[in-house]
C-alpha cells in the first residue's frame, strides 16, 4: 500500500489563543513555536492574526528573527484579511513571508456579513493575493464557515473554488468554523472537492463542538485531505478545536497509508508547557495527555496486566513519553499494590499484602486518594500495629475548637474491657485530648509516659492530601521510645499514635 505524508499545522498561538481568557505573551510563543518545530515537528505552526496588536506584531517579528536563524520562515503562518493590503504592510514589517487570508465560505456569511456579491469578494481577494506574491508573501486562503457554505451554498462554494483554483496561491483552508459537521458530512465534501480539484492542496481545519473534531480528522484524511489544523490540547473557541495528541494517535494507529512526521514522544511534554502557561488544565480524563489515562483502577485490570498484558492496547504510554500506573484506593487489589511495590522495590508476604490491600481500601471507602509515595507508610503502620497485642482502645472522641473558646475533647476508651469516659481542654485538640487521657489513667492508677517530642510529615514525594504520618517521642523512666500513626487528619493520626503508646506500656 502506498503511503503519503500529511502535513500537520498547529494553530494553538493564533486559533488556540481564542480559548477564553488565555493569551500568550511574546515570550511564551517564541518558547512554544520553538517547541513546536523543533522537537514536537509539526510542518507548520499559524503563530498570529495580524493587526491585532503591538504584542502580536512583537511576537510575530521575534518567532520570524528565530525561524530565518534556522531556516524555517515558510513554516510560520499568519491570519490575515480582506482590507487592500493593509495587513499585507503589516507582515512586511514583521517579517512575515505566508499568509492565511480570511475570506468568506457561505454565502450567508458573504450577504450578511460583508454585504457583497461573489464577484466583488472575488476581486477584492484577488488584489490581496497579487499584492502578497508582489511583496514576496505566500498565500494560503482561509474559507470561512465553509461547512455551513456546503450545506447551505454549494453553488457559491464551487464557484468560489474555481476562481481560487486559478489564483496563485499555495493551499486552500476548510475549517468547519462552527464544529457543525458529522464524520459522513466531512468525507463526503472533502471527497468531493478533492476529486473535482485533484491538483489543488486542501487542508481541512476541524472545531469539536458536537465532540466529533477527532471523528471528522480521520473522515478528512479518508477523503484524500493534504493537511490538518490542530491544537494542543484541543484550545480554542468554545468547545475548542480538534486536538494535536489524539489526532495524531488516530492516524499513526488506524490509518496505517498515511503518516506524519510529528514525534509522539514530545506530545505530553508540550501539552503540560501548553497548559502551564495558560492556567488551561488538562481533564484527568483527557486522551493520551490526561493525568488518569495510563492508570488502571480496577484490581483484576491490574491482575491482567501481570498475565500477559490483557489489559493493553496500542495506545502504549510509553510512545508518548509517559508510564502506566496502578491506582490505590477503594478499588484497589492485591495486583495493584504488588504492582506498586515492584516499583518501589518492596515485597510482602502474602499475610502482610492482605492488610496492607485492607487499609487502602479504608482509605479509598473514606474518599481518600492514596499514591505510591504513601505505601511505605502505610505499610510501616499496618505492620507495626500487627507487632503487639491491643489491650486498649480509643473508642471514641469528639474534639472542639471553636474561636474565642478553648479547646476540648471528650474521649471514650476502653480497657481490659471496661469503658471509660472523660472531658478535658487544652491549648489545642491534641492538648485536650491529652488531658481526658490523664483523668481517665489517674483513676486507673497509672502514670502515663512523658511526651518529649512531636513531628508531623508526609510522604517524600507525595502529591496526595490522604496521609500524614505523626511521630511521637515518649519517655517512661529512662527508656525513650517511638509511636507512629497514620490518618489524612493530623489530629486524628496523633492519636492513633497515643493509641499504640497505650497498648505498649
Amino acid at each position: 500500500m502506498k503511503t503519503r505524508t500529511l502535513e500537520i499545522m498547529d494553530t494553538t498561538l493564533r486559533d488556540g489563543e481564542q480559548t477564553s481568557g488565555v493569551s500568550f505573551t511574546a515570550s511564551e510563543k517564541l518558547t512554544l513555536a520553538k517547541l513546536l518545530l523543533g522537537e514536537l515537528k509539526v510542518d507548520r505552526i499559524e503563530v498570529a492574526s495580524a493587526r491585532v496588536s503591538q504584542g502580536e506584531f512583537m511576537a510575530v517579528k521575534n518567532i520570524i528573527d528565530w525561524a530565518s536563524e534556522n531556516g524555517c520562515t515558510e513554516n510560520v503562518e499568519v491570519l490575515t484579511f480582506v482590507d487592500g493590503g493593509t495587513s499585507i504592510t503589516w507582515m512586511k514589517k514583521a517579517g512575515a513571508k505566508v499568509q492565511n487570508l480570511l475570506t468568506k465560505g457561505s454565502l450567508n456569511h458573504l450577504t450578511h456579513q460583508l454585504k457583497k456579491t461573489p464577484e466583488q469578494h472575488f476581486a477584492t481577494i484577488e488584489e490581496v493575493i497579487q499584492l502578497a506574491k508582489d511583496a514576496g508573501i505566500t498565500t494560503n486562503v482561509y474559507l470561512e464557515d465553509w461547512s455551513n457554505g456546503m450545506r447551505n451554498s454549494q453553488e457559491y462554494v464551487f464557484q468560489f473554488l474555481d476562481f481560487l483554483t486559478q489564483q496563485p496561491i499555495k493551499r486552500i483552508l476548510l475549517p468547519d468554523t462552527l464544529g457543525i459537521l458529522t464524520h459522513t458530512e466531512t468525507f463526503g465534501y472533502l471527497d468531493t472537492i478533492i476529486k473535482r480539484y485533484p491538483k489543488t492542496h486542501f487542508d481541512f481545519h476541524g472545531h469539536n463542538d458536537y465532540d466529533l473534531g477527532v471523528a471528522n480528522v480521520m473522515e478528512a484524511v479518508k477523503a484524500g485531505c493534504h493537511g490538518l489544523h490542530l491544537t494542543v490540547n484541543g484550545m480554542g473557541e468554545r468547545a475548542g478545536n480538534a486536538p494535536l495528541a489524539s489526532a495524531i494517535a488516530v492516524i499513526n494507529d488506524f490509518l496505517p497509508q498515511v503518516r506524519t512526521q510529528v514525534n509522539e514522544t514530545s506530545l505530553y511534554k508540550v501539552s503540560k508547557l501548553v497548559s502551564a502557561f495558560t492556567g488551561f488544565g488538562i481533564p484527568a480524563n483527557k486522551p493520551i495527555v490526561g493525568d488518569n489515562v495510563f492508570t488502571q483502577t480496577a484490581g483484576i485490570h491490574a491482575d491482567g496486566d501481570s498475565k500477559h498484558n490483557l489489559y493493553f492496547s496500542d495506545l502504549m504510554p510509553e510512545r508518548f513519553g509517559r508510564k502506566r500506573k496502578y491506582a490505590l484506593g477503594k478499588m484497589s487489589g492485591k495486583a495493584n499494590i504488588q504492582k506498586n511495590l515492584e516499583e518501589l522495590g518492596l515485597t510482602l508476604n502474602d499475610d502482610e499484602l492482605k492488610k496492607v490491600t485492607a487499609r487502602i481500601i479504608e482509605l479509598g471507602d473514606k474518599k481518600e486518594k492514596v499514591t505510591k509515595e504513601d505505601l511505605p507508610y502505610i505499610i510501616s503502620d499496618v505492620l507495626d500495629s500487627s507487632s503487639f497485642h491491643q489491650k486498649v482502645f480509643i473508642k471514641s472522641y469528639v474534639l472542639t475548637h471553636a474561636k474565642g473558646l478553648q479547646p476540648s475533647t471528650t474521649l471514650s476508651m476502653e480497657f481490659d474491657g471496661k469503658v471509660y469516659e472523660e472531658n478535658a481542654q487544652g491549648d489545642g485538640q491534641f492538648d485536650a485530648f491529652m488531658n481526658a487521657l490523664h483523668k481517665v489513667y489517674h483513676k486507673l492508677d497509672v502514670k502515663l509516659p512523658t511526651l518529649i517530642d512531636y513531628a508531623v510529615r508526609i510522604p517524600p514525594g507525595s502529591n496526595s492530601d490522604a496521609l500524614c504520618e505523626t511521630m511521637i517521642t515518649w519517655k517512661i523512666g529512662k527508656k525513650d521510645f517511638v509511636t507512629t500513626g497514620l490518618d489524612s487528619d493530623q489530629t486524628v493520626s496523633a492519636i492513633k499514635a497515643t493509641e499504640k503508646m497505650l497498648n505498649m506500656i
